[in-house]
């Protein structure tokens, strides 16, 4: 049974941090790119970072480059998203994929955890 179980999300004042992680089962982790996602209320969902199979490429939406960090741990089958410096408009359900590093069409997702950036 494959799952991606998100955590770590929750509610942060302006300029704060947190830490995501996703936790993969099910599947051969060290196979697939890892991404997170993000989905505000009202908006689609969008990319946030990705990170490729052996974690030496990464790459990163324009609106959080230099705050975000997105890392994994192939030994943990884990996958994390250090967020630095955040910004009310960072509020959003993050959610995290895989994807096979040569067959796109066998992704999977994860349920989403909330991220609130409030004073």
């Amino acid at each position: 049974q494959v799952q991606l179980v998100e955590s770590g999300g929750g509610l942060v004042q302006p300029g704060g941090s947190l830490r995501l992680s996703c936790v993969a089962s099910g599947f051969t982790f060290p196979y697939y790119h890892m991404s997170w996602y993000r989905q505000a209320p009202g908006k689609e969902r969008e990319l946030v970072a990705n990170i490729r199979t052996a974690g030496g490429i990464t790459n990163y939406a324009d609106s959080v480059k230099g705050r975000f960090t997105i890392s994994r741990d192939n030994a943990k089958n884990t996958v994390y998203l250090q967020m630095n410096s955040l910004k009310p408009e960072d509020t959003a359900v993050y959610y995290c994929s895989a994807n096979h590093y040569l067959r796109s069409s066998d992704a999977y997702w994860g349920q989403g955890t909330q991220v609130t950036v409030s004073s």
